[in-house]
């Protein structure tokens, strides 16, 4: 299962960093790259990513997971691997309360 997040799919709006569009993103680990949180161009493969990596393609996990990248995620989590790694982690752990 490959999910595709789209931004219409979001429960929250992101800016948009034009300038750095067209470069590489988030396609799995190892990505020691650094994660711009405000940047929905970074935003949509790591989600995308995260929705495959929990093989599922619901939407309120998927607002479950924004909700963890814009209220839980520590400041000092910044590598691209390091963001998906706590979303998955804390994803699973909350979907196992649900």
């Amino acid at each position: 299962m490959n999910v595709i997040v789209k931004a219409s799919d979001l429960k929250y709006k992101y800016p948009r960093d034009t300038a750095r569009r067209d470069l590489p993103k988030f396609t799995g680990k190892p990505d020691p790259a650094p994660f711009n949180r405000d940047d929905l161009y970074e935003i949509l493969p790591l989600l995308s990513a995260v929705m495959t990596d929990l093989h599922t393609d619901d939407g309120r996990v998927l607002h479950l997971l924004e909700d963890i990248l814009n209220h839980d995620l520590p400041r000092c989590i910044n590598t691209r691997e390091e963001v998906f790694d706590c979303i998955v982690g804390t994803a699973r752990e909350r979907m196992r309360r649900m």
